[in-house]
């Protein structure tokens, strides 16, 4: 038998304080076989190979261990033990080396499955502990999200007491269908604070959400601080903003670094939007100059749409424009830039694509990469312009000639992804322009087939949107996202293969008692069976 390393031996002590028993000492019991299957998890799984004879137990010894050398995975190690120790009242300490004669949850770069890639994992349970290997920090944060739902739901002292925390024996092999599988929260139409968003931004790791897309300024507020533009925040966010003038707020730019640096630790990016030429009138209510008639409107807490344009033959325009453009991006470490650009009514055809051929390289400019919603492509944007579909039918020329030419396209029909649309007639919040949608129906279309003649080589992603007219608190936020946000996120991340609604809907229904104990305030589906 190998040597075990002298470092290793004194870091152990050092975490416990004394020395636990060695291979060979007395036996530890047998547990109960885990009432959980490999693939019972959301997103359901590319390959699970269930070994019923290898359950893994947690027990008081148990430590995390990564690789040595490696702070991207000591840092997903501490989280995990972080999230861990609450619930089974273990230590759970943390080792960076190569082994440790002690049950272990392993996290481990290098030495995959070659189909992982960048975001994927494998995931091995035996007897002795649980292995997650990937080839990056991304790919492990993944690989412990996974085993999260694998362990029971438990975190009050009398339940942990009377818990087994079995992992049941196997194998998974997983990685994501795409590349971008994100989320859009509206802080525009009423703000959401700091540890709203984060809060948000813990939940959607759970489900392998890599994008968390803020839309931060629209016609009833002006959400984020621009230094060249003082007033826009602190007036075009501040007292009597938001839909029915209940909604004020912004981030400072620590704020939203602050913000981007919390996703950033659970290995989601920040795409920002600043949307133009229209949704503009926050901006222009604030600033009279932005105006042809250097005449500032009143300022909106409706939720009317289209009826506000920044003056495209004006150079102040392009001089503000890019300011903002400049201060975000510099702020922004993701690669998108979100430039918005759907319904501008009041801009004609002409005007419109005046101001995007004017826009678009400044985004280049400040080296980012354009997104926007799918209006853009009226004016034959280059290549590396991301559009984000929203429209409700199957068929739209324009994105199919641009899937035709090279552009990517992010799925976000808002007949099936919108999560503030309502559930049904009942429901108390939300709206229903683009009908209703129940669980089945956020879970029952195909990503690379819902538009004719974009197909799966043109997908970038699906995102799930969150307007938020009629949002007001996070359990507002909560409610329209779950359970439809993980329908959502596994469309992007499971195979096509592996859809099936029988299937979803009965490991949907066991996600409740975790939501109950992390006091998300779900939507209880009359579709779903719930545990």
């Amino acid at each position: 038998m190998r040597r075990r390393n002298t470092m290793t031996r004194l870091l152990v002590i050092a975490a416990f304080g004394l020395p636990f028993a060695l291979p060979g000492a007395a036996a530890v019991a047998v547990p109960a076989a885990p009432a959980r299957q490999l693939s019972e998890v959301i997103p359901a799984p590319v390959e699970t190979r269930p070994d019923a004879r290898d359950t893994f137990t947690l027990r008081p010894q148990t430590v995390i261990r990564t690789s040595p050398g490696s702070v991207a995975a000591l840092q997903v190690g501490r989280q995990l033990a972080e999230t861990l120790r609450p619930a089974t009242g273990y230590q759970l300490p943390v080792l960076p080396v190569r082994s440790t004669p002690l049950p272990e949850i392993a996290l481990v770069l290098g030495g995959t499955d070659g189909r992982v890639g960048r975001e994927g994992y494998q995931l091995d349970v035996t007897r002795r502990g649980v292995t997650i290997r990937a080839s990056t920090a991304a790919g492990l944060f993944a690989g412990t999200q996974t085993l999260r739902q694998l362990l029971p739901a438990r975190i009050e002292a009398p339940d942990r007491q009377r818990t087994t925390w079995a992992v049941p024996g196997g194998r998974i092999v997983d990685y994501p269908r795409f590349a971008y599988r994100g989320a859009m929260l509206d802080l525009a139409r009423h703000f959401h604070a700091v540890d709203e968003i984060t809060a948000y931004v813990d939940l959607l790791s759970q489900y392998k959400i890599n994008y968390l897309h803020l839309h931060l300024t629209d016609d009833q507020g002006w959400r984020i601080q621009i230094d060249s533009w003082p007033k826009l925040a602190p007036v075009g966010g501040g007292p009597g903003t938001g839909v029915d003038g209940v909604g004020p707020g912004y981030l400072t730019k620590a704020d939203y670094q602050a913000v981007v640096a919390y996703a950033a630790a659970r290995h989601i990016t920040v795409v920002p939007e600043i949307d133009m030429p229209g949704h503009t009138n926050a901006a222009q209510s604030t600033y009279p100059e932005l105006n042809c008639d250097g005449v500032a409107p009143p300022p909106r807490t409706d939720i009317e749409v289209g009826y506000s344009s920044l003056c495209i033959d004006d150079e102040l325009t392009y001089r503000f424009v890019e300011d903002v453009i400049r201060e975000i991006a510099e702020i922004t470490p993701g690669p998108f830039l979100h430039i918005g650009g759907d319904e501008a009514h009041a801009t004609t055809d002409d005007e419109y694509r005046t101001f995007m051929q004017r826009v678009l390289p400044m985004v280049a400019k400040y080296g980012k990469r354009v997104s926007g919603w799918n209006e853009i492509l009226q004016v034959d944007p280059p290549t590396d312009v991301v559009a984000q579909f929203w429209g409700t039918g199957t068929t739209d020329a324009d994105l199919a000639e641009a899937a035709a030419r090279g552009n990517k396209v992010v799925m976000s029909p808002a007949s099936k992804s919108y999560l503030d649309m309502k559930y049904d007639a009942n429901t108390r919040l939300g709206l229903r322009w683009a009908g209703y949608i129940e669980v089945s129906d956020a879970y029952g279309w195909d990503p690379a087939r819902r538009v004719t003649g974009v197909g799966e080589d043109a997908v970038l992603g699906v995102e799930a949107p969150l307007w938020s007219e009629t949002l007001r608190s996070l359990d507002d936020i909560e409610y329209m996202a779950f359970p439809r946000l993980p329908a959502i996120a596994e469309l992007g991340w499971s195979t096509a293969a592996s859809h099936d609604w029988e299937s979803f809907r009965a490991r949907l229904g066991k996600q409740a008692p975790r939501w109950r104990l992390q006091e998300v305030d779900f939507y209880p589906s009359p579709q779903v069976p719930w545990s």
